[in-house]
């Protein structure tokens, strides 16, 4: 008896340590990096702050931000691509991740192979605005001088493929429009353009361009969203101004590396709804003119998918590519 008693005990042993082995260590046992891919300061690296700082104290590490720009928002999306798919590396993309899949000819990643979703974070529209004394008042005059005046009139952007980018030239496939496009590097720069007339529209985020456009050095024309922007509610979308349809949404979402484990995913897209339905965190979006999305991982896989489809569109319609 006491021979199968010890060899209970050691059979007990055994399991409990086999157990533990297969558990491995709890999740996350070191810091965080979240790799931003673009410069310090403009609203996706804002954005990234926010969900960073509310991330860290949701799982109890810190989440450092990693500023990795260049090459419309690839170079950061590639590292991440590459790293090692255990949860601690991870990507804040944007729309620019839909569109360069079919903008650019050769890229080192996939925007729907290369990563596991795991929430959309922020959606809000764009906004047309205008050199001040542009005579045109609203989107069916400015779609009027645009004809009028074809292939004369510009829009400057904060790249090529970005947003601010493609946002135009959805807006001239659905217009039949022709305004040329000159891009720029950042919003800053394009901005300073169409203040000083050197431009005459931009497509652009409202958190660039609204504090100009309240300081009356540009004239805002309407929003890109499907709905009005409650940080700029008497401002009409495009497709109530006229041109029905039309919607174009900047946003940004979080994506691990392929392969990271199912059980870290949910982990981090639990802690994400956490930080996202925060009230702080919604009043700190929605004065940029962004609205807090948290999704499931699928629903984020889905969307990701539904923007590759639609900007494709978009791209090949405007003759668009980058080498």
């Amino acid at each position: 008896m006491p021979a199968i008693s010890a060899w209970r005990a050691a059979l007990a042993a055994f399991t409990l340590a086999a157990g533990a082995a297969s558990a491995g260590p709890a999740w996350p046992e070191k810091p965080l990096t979240l790799v931003v891919p673009y410069p310090p300061g403009g609203p996706t690296d804002i954005v990234a702050r926010v969900v960073a700082q509310g991330l860290g104290d949701a799982l109890g590490q810190t989440v450092i931000v990693d500023n990795r720009s260049g090459a419309g928002g690839n170079i950061g999306a590639d590292m991440v691509a590459k790293s090692a798919p255990d949860g601690y590396t991870l990507l804040m993309a944007t729309t620019a991740h839909a569109i360069n899949m079919s903008l650019f000819r050769n890229l080192g990643y996939d925007t729907q192979r290369s990563f596991a979703p795991v929430s959309l974070l922020t959606k809000g529209p764009l906004v047309i605005v205008t050199r001040p004394d542009l005579p045109a008042h609203s989107v069916s005059e400015l779609i009027a001088l645009a004809k009028k005046r074809a292939g004369e009139l510009t829009f400057a952007s904060s790249g090529n493929g970005q947003s601010t980018h493609l946002s135009a030239e959805l807006f001239n496939a659905m217009a039949g429009t022709r305004m040329v496009h000159v891009p720029y590097r950042g919003s800053a720069p394009a901005l300073t353009d169409v203040m000083g007339g050197q431009a005459d529209v931009m497509f652009d985020t409202m958190l660039s361009s609204m504090p100009y456009v309240k300081a009356g050095k540009l004239q805002a024309l309407a929003v890109t969203g499907k709905q009005r922007s409650p940080a700029a509610p008497d401002l009409p979308t495009v497709a109530e101004s006229g041109l029905r349809n039309y919607e174009a949404t900047a946003w940004n979402g979080l994506l691990a590396p392929a392969g990271t484990p199912p059980a870290v995913v949910q982990q981090l897209n639990a802690a994400l709804r956490q930080v996202l339905t925060r009230p702080d965190v919604q009043q700190k979006f929605a004065a940029q003119g962004f609205a807090a999305d948290w999704t499931t991982p699928d629903d984020a896989r889905r969307f990701v998918a539904d923007e590759v489809r639609k900007w494709a569109e978009v791209v090949r319609a405007s003759g668009a590519t980058v080498n």
